[in-house]
């Protein structure tokens, strides 16, 4: 039975216009590939990511492309980008900006912060303060920056990439779970195959210039095509059983999030879009589980104790609940 089939009704999006998206994004792809080699599906992740409107945790070991990245990203939708680098005496004010007097007009002024770009990396974002940290709750979620008082819109598109390193703890801070979930999806570069490395140190002499792919407009204008594609209520079943299944867990203490579940169905549409498809089917869900899902999960202590990770529990929720069948029941 053709998963596909199953799920295939009539879209808001015809399929002339998520052919288009599709070839879209993957010359996007094709085009940060240049920098970030042998990343393929890593690269379509966060691309992914930025159609649904998410941010992305990189955890990941430093010298990896994290920061490159985030700059290649910006650069082919032709948006602003900003680093932040977050150290333990980094303050509040020194992401979201400060208000200041100016004598000779007699007015306070607001000075905007470096959260204020298209794409923002917050570098090794668990090394401040859960002060610091909380300066994000809100821009993560609400597009906008308040600051004595007065809200500040951020550009739009907008999407924070924060880093951590998962090997050196010391002087960090765990991020707390309200920051956690804000992250739409958590993934990792990792190390290049022999292939790409040789085409990584080749490049040294000659360093590729990352052409304009597509603006911020065009990726706005794809955004509100993810928004179209067509989910049936055998995919809405199909997240809200994984989801439930999550919280009822006996190694888990604390499940996904109601903010984890319409992640996970903004990931599938924005992953069908990439596809140039206007719908989606149940492989797009199980194929984005682990990397929405895993880092929502609370584990009881006896099962960290025990080994359990929380991507080991995902994967048993993949096999546990039941797809969508074509006929209609599970």
């Amino acid at each position: 039975m053709s998963t596909q089939q199953a799920t295939v009704q009539p879209s808001p999006l015809s399929d002339e216009r998520a052919s288009w998206a599709g070839e879209s994004l993957r010359t996007t792809a094709d085009a940060m590939e240049q920098v970030i080699h042998g990343k393929r599906r890593v690269l379509e992740l966060v691309l992914a990511t930025q159609v649904a409107g998410g941010h992305v945790l990189l955890e990941d070991v430093p010298g990896t492309g994290k920061t490159a990245l985030a700059r290649t990203l910006a650069q082919v939708i032709q948006g602003s980008s900003s680093r932040i680098q977050f150290t333990p005496d980094l303050l509040p004010g020194d992401v979201t900006g400060i208000t200041v007097f100016d004598q000779r007009q007699g007015i306070f002024e607001f000075h905007a912060g470096p959260i204020f770009a298209n794409v923002v990396l917050a570098d090794e974002i668990n090394r401040a303060s859960p002060k610091t940290q909380s300066a994000l709750l809100e821009v993560m979620e609400e597009r906008q920056v308040t600051v004595d008082g007065k809200t500040h819109p951020v550009a739009t598109p907008f999407m924070v990439i924060a880093t951590q390193n998962p090997v050196e703890q010391a002087g960090t801070y765990r991020l707390p779970e309200a920051q956690l979930d804000r992250f739409m999806v958590k993934t990792s570069i990792g190390y290049p195959d022999e292939t790409a490395m040789r085409r990584i140190l080749q490049q040294q002499a000659a360093p590729v210039q990352v052409q304009p792919v597509m603006n911020t407009g065009t990726l706005l204008q794809l955004q509100d095509f993810a928004r179209q594609v067509y989910v049936s209520p055998l995919i809405v079943d199909y997240i809200t059983r994984l989801v439930e299944s999550s919280r009822s867990a006996s190694e888990v203490r604390l499940g996904a999030s109601v903010r984890g579940a319409l992640a996970l169905q903004r990931m599938a549409t924005a992953w069908a879009l990439i596809q140039g498809r206007a719908y989606v089917v149940p492989d797009d869900v199980r194929g984005l589980a682990t990397g929405v899902l895993a880092h929502r999960l609370v584990l009881e202590p006896e099962a960290e104790f025990d080994g359990v990770t929380a991507e080991q529990i995902v994967a048993q929720l993949l096999l546990d609940v039941a797809e969508p069948q074509e006929n209609g029941t599970a």
